[in-house]
Order: structure tokens, then sequence, then C-alpha cells
């Protein structure tokens, strides 16, 4: 990064800032007790939780988006999913003092996930993490959602830099490729879900984090007592 001037933080939302896997967890087993099938650990669901619907349906239910009961069953997760996405989920660890950071320099900073405005929205508006967040962009804001870079430039237009000022920060190799086809410098972080697939490095990220504050000895900013 020594010839990368940053201007702007971006970062992906679920399994990047928040952990949302309790909650995602909880609506598609409310689902499974719900037919009197028995509860699952959350430690099955937490690895798909980037996945959102597609994830959590397959480890309640096996069921993948071709099954044909796929698309009612997705929509009542949702709904499901919808009446809970707050009571569990909350910031990872270091990622308030990371925000806090951030501001403290004045570097605007936002969200971009694929997560739909229909959650996204009101889930950082309950959040006063997201208070300061110069630019939420969810998966439907443009026509199409990551790996595409559309998002990307969306959120830089909201903040009113160029794409390439900006770095990107994700948990999902579908970040990593729309960061890149935007033309921003890329960060995987490795404590996010990762999804079965954990080869992070093969998915060429400029740079990698194991928790939220290496982030800030990336941008050379002094981590705050």
């Amino acid at each position: 990064m020594m010839d990368f001037e940053v201007r702007a933080v971006l970062f992906d939302l679920d399994g990047t800032l928040i952990d949302s896997a309790p909650d995602l967890g909880a609506a598609a087993d409310r689902m499974r007790t719900n037919r009197g099938m028995p509860s699952l650990p959350l430690e099955l669901y937490r690895p798909m939780a980037g996945a959102g619907a597609r994830g959590m349906l397959g480890i309640a239910f096996g069921m993948a988006p071709d099954h044909p009961d796929y698309g009612p069953m997705r929509e009542e997760f949702f709904t499901t999913y919808e009446s809970c996405m707050t009571e569990r989920t909350h910031a990872f660890d270091g990622v308030p003092q990371l925000i806090e950071a951030l501001v403290g320099r004045g570097m605007p900073w936002g969200v971009v996930t694929n997560k739909s405005m229909r959650f996204t929205g009101p889930l950082t508006k309950q959040m006063p993490l997201f208070r300061s967040a110069g630019a939420v962009v969810g998966g439907d804001s443009t026509p199409y959602p990551k790996p595409h870079p559309a998002p990307l430039y969306e959120a830089a237009r909201l903040l009113g830099l160029p794409p390439e000022g900006c770095i990107y920060v994700g948990d999902d190799e579908r970040d990593i490729k729309a960061g890149k086809a935007a033309g921003m410098f890329t960060v995987a972080a490795h404590y996010g879900y990762l999804g079965n697939d954990r080869a992070v490095a093969e998915w060429g990220a400029d740079a990698h984090i194991h928790n939220p504050l290496e982030l800030l000895a990336l941008l050379n900013v002094r981590q705050l007592a």
C-alpha cells in the first residue's frame, strides 16, 4: 500500500462488520422446529451465514436453489428472519473501535453487501454502529450484485470519491473479485464466515487481516486506547 492513497474504506456487512449468524441460523432453525424437526447447533449454520437464504436452507433442509419448493421456502425464511434479525446480531469484537478510529481521522466509510435493502436498511438503521456510515449499498441497490463491481461503484459515488481511492474489506471471494474489478485495494477478512471454501490465499486479495483491528495497522492508523 506504499503507493496507494486511501481515501475511504468500504466493508462487506455479514461476516465482516457484524456477526449475523446467530439470527440467520435461528430463523432457519425455527423453520425446522416448526415442522417437528430437531434443532441444529449454531456451529452448523455459521460457516454458511454469508450465503444467506441459500446457505441457511441448505444446512437446515439440504435444499438447493433448484429444488421445486425453494422459492416458497426462501420467502418463509425471509419473513422469519425479518422478525428476529437484530435480536442476536452484534458487531465483531474490535469493529466499533475500528470504526471509531476511521471517524476520528475523518476517513469516510461505507457498506457494500449482497443482502437486500429489505433487510440491510432496517438493520443498519437499528444498530448505532452505522450512524457514521457515508454509504450503505445493498444487493438490490444496483442492477447487479457482487461479484459485479456496480455496487462498489455506487458506494464510491455516494461518498463522492473515485473507486481507486477506496479499499474494500470482505470475507467472501465475491468481495475480492468485485473490489478488484472496481479497481479498489482489496482486503480479505479471515475472521469472517468464509463458507466451506477456506482457500482464502487463492482469492487474490491485496492484503489479509485476521481480526478487524489489524486493518488499523494496514492503514497506518494509531489504535485508540
